[in-house]
């Protein structure tokens, strides 16, 4: 039975974007913990050696890197701020914030070709996103990794974010490891140490939080959410050496079709923006998990001859992703948001239960994460025998 980080070097882990869906990982993540602990593994063990993240997902993978020494406590401390999140942790949610930016920015939308003054230094997104800069800042010891680097805990970080400046999909990535960096069509990688600003910038919902400037081969380009133009989410940890993965997903994969048996009207805004963001956050690694799994499918029908000329490999994959629609639960919590943020985003509709959509990426309140949260845990639970067979345990050996 495995218990050594020392095994978890072809292990990788994929934690998508979406805003604040991305507690659902968190629950996952607890779970994942708690069934590897009660089959006998060690709470300090890491089981990935690679982990690999994207928008929200990058600040979690990230947050578990870090703590890649002891991965039952770093999840307990993901968890802790999780549970307990409040939207102006993330985002200016009160009054002259909201005005500073989202308002602002909404009526230069409108009468922007009355407002001279604002042509000179207009708002740059719908919300201000410094107090998350804050909280990264606090939260995570990005010394640490180092230290997970040189032990063995951890073999491979990487962050994506996506260039506005170029209009490439960029992957950072940082090792020990001797990883040549990848070129691929829209697809670039580069070797770096990861921080915060790389992670500010994987996270940059588009409109609603603003890009970051980062280096980009001794130049500066402004990056944003990692999920635009992320044609291929699995693809980092292959080519950082991952020979099976697990996949956490924020929605869409196995939640039921929305059921709706209302007269059709036409779409609000919020329903527009929440459609746009869903395409951008979830539909790339549906078609990627498929052409993974008929690369598997046709690997497998080769003879072991023709086997080994291809520099194809089977990698054993995973998928965990909500069970339930989360723009659904998001809607039985917009009130939670506090009343500036509420007030705006009901203006285009978001608060209604055909824009919870938009609102499900914003609703960084505990009322709502603590429902995601539970959910990861049920829907990994559910999932235990895979869970067990996908980290090598035999599934017939539980400990109470």
């Amino acid at each position: 039975m495995p218990t050594q980080t020392s095994n978890n070097a072809g292990t990788g882990l994929i934690l998508t974007g979406g805003g604040a869906r991305a507690a659902y990982q968190v629950g996952v993540l607890h779970e994942i913990s708690a069934i590897l602990v009660e089959s006998g593994w060690h709470p300090a063990s890491n089981p990935f050696g690679i982990i690999c993240g994207t928008s929200a997902g990058a600040i979690n993978a990230t947050s578990l890197a870090c703590g890649a020494d002891h991965f039952a406590d770093a999840v307990g401390r993901m968890l802790h701020i999780w549970e307990n999140f409040e939207a102006a942790q993330v985002y200016r949610a009160d009054s002259l914030g909201v005005m500073r930016t989202g308002a602002r920015w909404l009526t230069l939308w409108s009468f922007g070709w009355l407002l001279n003054k604002w042509r000179k230094a207009p708002p740059n997104s719908l919300l201000d996103n410094s107090p998350l800069e804050a909280l990264l800042t606090r939260m995570l010891d990005l010394g640490s990794l180092d230290a997970a680097f040189s032990n063995g805990s951890l073999h491979a970080l990487a962050v994506t974010a996506s260039s506005y400046t170029a209009g490439q999909h960029l992957t950072f990535y940082q090792t020990l490891a001797d990883v040549e960096p990848w070129v691929r069509s829209q697809r670039l990688a580069q070797r770096d140490f990861i921080g915060v600003q790389h992670l500010l910038a994987s996270s940059a919902i588009p409109f609603i939080f603003p890009a970051v400037p980062l280096n980009w081969g001794g130049r500066m380009e402004y990056c944003g959410d990692g999920s635009m133009r992320q044609l291929a989410p699995i693809s980092p940890a292959i080519h950082l050496g991952a020979q099976k993965v697990l996949i956490v997903g924020a929605g869409r994969l196995t939640e039921p079709p929305s059921i709706n048996t209302e007269t059709a009207r036409y779409p609000s805004l919020a329903q527009i923006a929440g459609h746009a963001l869903s395409s951008i956050f979830l539909d790339s690694l549906a078609v990627d998990i498929e052409r993974l799994m008929r690369i598997n499918k046709t690997l497998s029908m080769l003879p072991p001859e023709l086997l080994e000329k291809t520099p194809l490999r089977p990698v054993d994959l995973l998928v965990i992703a909500p069970s339930e629609r989360l723009d659904e639960i998001a809607s039985r919590h917009t009130n939670s948001l506090p009343l500036p943020v509420r007030t705006m985003l009901g203006g285009i509709g978001a608060t209604e239960a055909r824009g919870s959509a938009l609102a499900s990426y914003l609703l960084f309140e505990s009322t709502y994460t603590k429902e995601l949260i539970a959910l990861g845990r049920r829907d990994t639970r559910a999932r235990m025998d895979d869970v067990l067979r996908f980290f090598g345990v035999d599934c017939s050996i539980r400990t109470a």
